[in-house]
């Protein structure tokens, strides 16, 4: 007798607990007024747990059970927002500050579906091969079939030089890809810059964390005093997964002086927020094209619509990501963690980034340009001037010393020549060139 009233007692204090932990996470106990409805949805949970516990035919562990009820319940509603444990939540600032040891990809969830968002450039995925779009069908031996995306996370990094083989499926590729990759210190570094010609200079921005507006200031000092300032700027946003809201907001203000630069909204309206650019003692008045791809996500997508929709720059490339939403993340007791999405961003026009992404203003695929051989015509062969008898030779002039050029490169410096067989790239800079030569015709 005592131990089936023991045995009542505890169930009725882990339904308890239950209910208790559904008011918390999902707010009804301060914010929501509840109905019968939401009332009769909890009186049918805590019925099954009771069910379970009582006539289940294994022991059964009732935090375990809440925990994935959790999850399942936040984990449904939309690819972003996660019910995550004490290691997971922990983990998750590690994406914007220190150090960690992994493969380097940004990985979402999309349609219940792992899959690669972008590789970090300069990773072992980025170096392997990894690309935005691959979906990842195991990691070691291990199913990715209903994992958790921090659990995926989780997996993928560990101790420095240790393999982890990673499965996808791509789109056109008849079998699976594996790829065995050794994990490496993740760079925390976020931004790369070089001198493309005389003047046009290049930013590579690979993500947006805690340091990345300072980085992105000594960077553009540093090629502004380069000859005489610049008459152009390529910013590289491609492969790039986003991060920091406020970096992205103030990283599109060193090229505004006003206007809208994105708005959020929620539900709620604490959640809903305008973001403004000021004016600045900075004059950075030149020509900027911003590169994008199918990688470009978050604040990326903010950065591109901002300066697209207040006409201070051409996006070129390819149709961004499409990651318009806006999560926040809260801590719950013993250190369990919550992170769901609180609203949408708009571009200052008004646009939805969700779903939709970035369009650019000229399309160009990605593609490593070759030098091809030239062929000679038939014009080619026709006598020229200097074939002539007696005829005058060109003037000779004193032609200048030669530097030599130091061929070693820094592992981490860009290399420019590189850049330039970048399809994306070149024809970015031969835009910003001609914008220079129509400028003089017009005489501005």
């Amino acid at each position: 007798m005592k131990f089936r009233l023991y045995k009542a007692a505890r169930r009725g204090f882990s339904i308890a607990i239950a209910v208790c932990v559904f008011l918390s996470i999902a707010g009804f106990s301060n914010t929501l007024q509840a109905n019968d409805t939401t009332y009769k949805s909890l009186k049918l949970f805590t019925d099954v747990l009771e069910e379970l516990e009582k006539n289940y035919v294994d022991d059964v562990d009732t935090d375990k059970l809440i925990h994935n009820a959790i999850k399942g319940m936040v984990g449904n509603l939309d690819p972003h927002s996660s019910f995550m444990p004490p290691q997971a939540f922990d983990e998750l600032r590690d994406d914007t500050k220190g150090e960690f040891s992994g493969i380097g990809i940004v990985i979402t969830m999309k349609d219940s579906i792992l899959t690669v968002v972008s590789p970090i450039e300069g990773t072992p995925a980025y170096d392997a091969g990894i690309q935005t779009g691959d979906i990842i069908i195991r990691i070691d031996d291990k199913s990715t079939r209903d994992m958790a995306l921090w659990e995926a996370v989780n997996l993928m990094r560990g101790p420095k030089d240790k393999t982890v083989l990673i499965t996808v499926i791509r789109e056109n590729e008849p079998e699976p890809i594996e790829f065995s990759l050794k994990r490496d210190m993740i760079p925390m570094e976020s931004v790369r810059s070089g001198m493309l010609k005389p003047g046009y200079g290049y930013l590579r921005i690979t993500n947006f964390r805690m340091s990345t507006l300072d980085d992105i200031k000594t960077h553009l000092e540093k090629l502004e005093s380069q000859n005489n300032g610049l008459k152009g700027l390529i910013m590289d946003l491609r492969d790039n997964p986003g991060g920091l809201l406020d970096q992205a907001v103030k990283i599109s203000d060193l090229f505004l002086a006003k206007g809208d630069i994105v708005s959020i909204k929620g539900r709620r309206e604490e959640n809903t927020q305008v973001f403004k650019a000021y004016p600045s003692d900075e004059d950075r008045k030149y020509p900027v094209v911003v590169l994008i791809n199918g990688g470009s996500a978050s604040a990326s997508e903010i950065v591109a619509g901002a300066l697209q929709d207040q006409s201070r720059a051409l996006i070129l490339g390819t149709t961004s990501f499409g990651k318009g939403s806006v999560q926040t993340v809260h801590p719950l007791k013993e250190k369990f963690g919550i992170k769901y999405t609180i609203a949408r961003y708009y571009t200052p026009n008004g646009r939805s980034i969700q779903a939709k992404g970035i369009e650019p203003d000229i399309e160009v695929e990605y593609e490593i340009l070759t030098k091809k051989e030239k062929k000679m015509s038939v014009f080619d062969r026709m006598i020229k001037e200097k074939d002539l008898k007696n005829s005058l030779k060109p003037e000779m002039t004193k032609q200048p010393e030669k530097i030599k050029k130091q061929t070693r490169k820094h592992q981490r410096l860009l290399d420019t020549d590189q850049l330039q067989n970048d399809a994306q790239v070149k024809r970015a800079l031969d835009i910003l060139i001609s914008y220079g030569v129509f400028s003089k015709l017009n005489g501005s």
